[in-house]
């Protein structure tokens, strides 16, 4: 691979970035007329004006005091201090668009745009300039860290990993897999070739949490021998409807599809009926890179890092207890506990309906609870980080809690209301920039009630992250201030190219969003602190005012 001799980034963003307070990025109304547009025809419905995008005005944050007792609320209560300063991420979905094994049927023809759009060409790109835009932050006002809150890849492939960890550490990328020679000797496109990623500022330490996506197809089936031999072969993968077939991962009669890494726009081939092809599509070669990653194994690339802290949060005992739980200290001056929880499915769930679920097991549980009683016992403010939601979906949701779980979502609740000094749930998975209060349910006790916030993806619309700041006023109580960020983009960039894919995805898929048109939501979160918690917080933290 041959990039650029410079250590500067291949692909520099704007000169700086601007925060969703100050402006948001708002799609332009989809086009009319009465011709229907399938996701794949993506040279027609950008003809067609599809995927236009421009600036908007800024969003104020909504002061929310869903968890303060009644009549306690003043406007005279002042920031003293701010406490932390951290950014979430999630769902970056690092997207290796050459390989066989991909889900691209269900989306092509429209469905479900998590299988199919064209943000998947550029998903390194993105996270390149979102890492950029993070050291723009920095600079003006320093990260005390960051955190990944699961679904780093998208389909548990090891180079779509090692991509991941790569353009965080700044390393030349080659954003293509399988063989790289064009039999007609035509250059690649633009989002194929190879760059130097602009690397996280080596001060800020990151953390990294799992997804369902980092260690199961596609996020929804357990890896067994068929799917095994398909990751690293060249005939693209034969599946039925594995969310309505009873046989699920056994079930066959469809060609998924992979996209043409040679064709300026990905066009997808190799997908329908088996009995539409003389015989299996194939991509045009196998790559051992593109291995399916177990659990352990997906833990213990992070070990193989040149920013910081090694590992990320995982240590050998993970790798080798193949548990993806542990906690950490992000300041040695702040009572504060950051714990980060796996609760993703296990990997030998029955379950037919997809490994998309909220999940804890009995050793999952029992960890995370005596990490809250130590906490709690140390008089430390605790933030729990996962990537999926708790007490947002229903029972049936394929994105709820599994009612295969050992412990059910109301007992988890119920338990983290145990808590005085918990803040805060912190969680993506459902691609939504979203805040839940869980009041506590004693009201005499409103010290136990505590937020969730969710971050959206960085793959799709609106493609954002978010930076959070917990704040002790002088009134007793906490500010947790969260505002989504929208990476910072040059003209002509591949990663604006990328938005206009992600908003003309999200015209032809009309994807939820928790606010319309942007999908984003500034907050700032009111927390009533314990009195123990407010006697041992005076003095911490950089005085404000």
């Amino acid at each position: 691979m041959k990039v650029t001799e410079s250590s500067r980034p291949s692909y520099p963003i704007a000169t700086t970035a601007e925060r969703t307070s100050s402006r948001t990025v708002m799609p332009d109304p989809a086009p009319g007329g009465n011709r229907t547009y399938l996701p794949s025809e993506v040279a027609a419905y950008l003809a067609a004006g599809y995927g236009a995008w421009g600036y908007g005005p800024g969003l104020d944050r909504i002061r929310r005091p869903d968890l303060m007792p009644a009549g306690q609320v003043t406007d005279a209560a002042r920031a003293a201090a701010r406490l932390l300063n951290f950014f979430a991420m999630t769902d970056i979905h690092i997207t290796d668009k050459e390989t066989p094994i991909q889900a691209i049927l269900y989306g092509y023809r429209g469905g479900l745009s998590s299988a199919y759009s064209p943000v998947m060409m550029c998903t390194t790109q993105v996270l390149d300039a979102a890492v950029q835009t993070m050291n723009l932050l920095h600079a003006e006002k320093p990260f005390d860290f960051g955190i990944s809150l699961g679904d780093a890849a998208n389909n548990t492939q090891c180079n779509e990993l090692r991509w991941y960890i790569d353009v965080l550490d700044g390393k030349d990328i080659d954003p293509s897999s399988g063989s790289q020679d064009d039999p007609a000797g035509q250059p690649r496109p633009e989002y194929q070739r190879c760059y130097r990623a602009a690397g996280l500022d080596p001060s800020i330490p990151w953390y990294q949490a799992i997804g369902n996506h980092d260690h199961f197809w596609i996020g929804t089936l357990a890896i067994n021998d068929y799917l095994r031999a398909y990751y690293v072969g060249d005939e693209i993968l034969n599946l039925g409807n594995v969310f309505t077939e009873h046989p699920g991962v056994d079930s066959r009669g469809f060609y998924m599809g992979s996209i043409d890494g040679r064709t300026p726009l990905g066009d997808v081939f190799g997908v329908g009926p088996v009995a539409d092809f003389a015989e299996p599509p194939r991509v045009r070669a196998a790559d051992p890179r593109r291995r399916s990653l177990r659990r352990s194994e997906w833990m213990a690339e992070f070990l193989d890092t040149s920013s910081k802290p090694v590992g990320h949060g995982f240590t050998q005992e993970n790798v080798d207890n193949d548990l993806a739980c542990y906690s950490f200290e992000p300041s040695a001056d702040l009572p504060l506990t950051v714990i980060v929880l796996d609760d993703t499915q296990r990997d030998d769930d029955a379950d037919v309906g997809g490994f998309g679920h909220g999940y804890l097991d009995q050793e999952r549980y029992d960890w995370l609870v005596a990490e809250l009683d130590t906490a709690q016992s140390a008089d430390r403010l605790m933030l729990v980080a996962c990537h999926i939601p708790i007490g947002v979906e229903k029972p049936a949701s394929p994105v709820g809690w599994s009612s295969l779980a050992t412990v059910t979502e109301e007992d988890v609740i119920a338990k983290l209301h145990e808590y005085p000094n918990l803040v805060l749930w912190l969680a993506g998975h459902r691609h939504l920039n979203t805040v839940t209060a869980f009041p506590s349910p004693d009201p005499a006790q409103p010290e136990l009630g505590f937020w969730q916030v969710e971050t959206s993806s960085l793959r799709d619309f609106p493609q954002q992250f978010r930076t959070i700041e917990i704040v002790r006023n002088d009134d007793g109580t906490l500010s947790i201030l969260a505002e989504d960020m929208d990476p910072a983009v040059a003209d002509g960039s591949l990663a604006a190219q990328s938005r206009t894919y992600a908003v003309a995805a999200q015209q032809l898929f009309s994807n939820p969003l928790a606010t319309t048109p942007s999908g984003a939501a500034n907050v700032e979160l009111l927390m009533p602190l314990a009195s123990r918690m407010q006697s041992v917080l005076e003095g911490c933290g950089t005085p404000l005012g």
